[in-house]
């Protein structure tokens, strides 16, 4: 059911690939709640997934951009505002992607020129985003900035492996350009740190299914779904939101401030009584 909460307003969504990416969530969400939106992704990306597809359910322009380029990110946003007739709204960074996990590196033996590349991709690009946008003067006062991020930034979990860094930083980013953006133009920047979620991206790290399981357990609520965290995202592109700025933001079911959970107990307790 459409509240009509961005009736008006208008944006770019990055990093959709297919009906499981949390990115095609948003897109849709937005769409319903009354924003016109400008679609992106790496070239790439776009030949491996469907955001054709997307394109057409949400009335939306494509403009392909590699994140990592400066050049690419000046055209993405001068072309938005060219296509959406103003100034922007709100942005959604969801790009990630560590070529060590691809090539299944383990955190021991990372290839350091892939390590930067990580970073690159999945935490320099959000920085570039939002230099080329504050360069361009291309949000509108009270925008709302999301870079979507993980638990894995602040914790140890295995497999995650040189993605814990780069969520490290995007969070880093965000508080940062949250500070100048704020004073500058009242522009809001938060993280999501979202629940392992069943997205190409995250089904491709090892380990992934015992992540989700145990994450599952551990969460009072159980771990969001693609499709909550699109409400969640659209409340703070909203104006219900507008004070809520520089901050990482757990969307995760409760699993963040959760020491143990009766299901891990009785987990643990039945593998005991089997190993006696």
């Amino acid at each position: 059911m459409s509240n009509n909460l961005l009736a008006g307003k208008v944006g770019i969504i990055s990093g959709a690939l297919n009906e499981e990416s949390i990115a095609w969530k948003v897109a849709l969400k937005a769409h319903e709640e009354g924003a016109r939106i400008v679609l992106t992704n790496a070239p790439l990306a776009m030949r491996m997934g469907e955001i054709n597809k997307l394109a057409e359910q949400c009335n939306a322009p494509i403009i392909p951009a590699d994140a990592t380029s400066v050049e690419d990110l000046e055209k993405l946003f001068s072309g938005a505002q060219e296509q959406l007739g103003g100034k922007l709204d709100f942005v959604l960074h969801s790009i990630g992607m560590s070529p060590n996990i691809r090539k299944g590196k383990h955190y021991g033996e990372l290839n350091y020129d892939w390590f930067q590349k990580t970073l690159d991709i999945s935490a320099l690009s959000f920085h570039k985003m939002l230099a080329v946008a504050e360069k361009q003067d291309a949000f509108n006062e009270w925008a709302s900035v999301v870079g979507l991020s993980y638990i894995a930034s602040q914790r140890a979990f295995l497999d995650y492996t040189d993605m814990s860094q780069a969520k490290a930083m995007l969070e880093s980013i965000a508080r940062s350009y949250g500070q100048r953006l704020g004073k500058l133009k009242k522009v809001r920047v938060n993280t999501v740190s979202q629940s392992p979620t069943k997205t190409t991206a995250g089904t491709g790290i090892s380990g992934f299914d015992a992540f989700f399981e145990y994450a599952n357990k551990m969460s009072p609520l159980g771990n969001a779904s693609a499709e909550a965290c699109a409400d969640y995202c659209i409340s703070l592109f909203s104006d219900l939101t507008r004070y809520v700025t520089m901050q990482n933001l757990m969307h995760d079911g409760g699993f963040s401030t959760t020491g143990i959970s009766e299901e891990i107990v009785e987990a643990i307790t039945a593998v005991t009584k089997q190993n006696v």
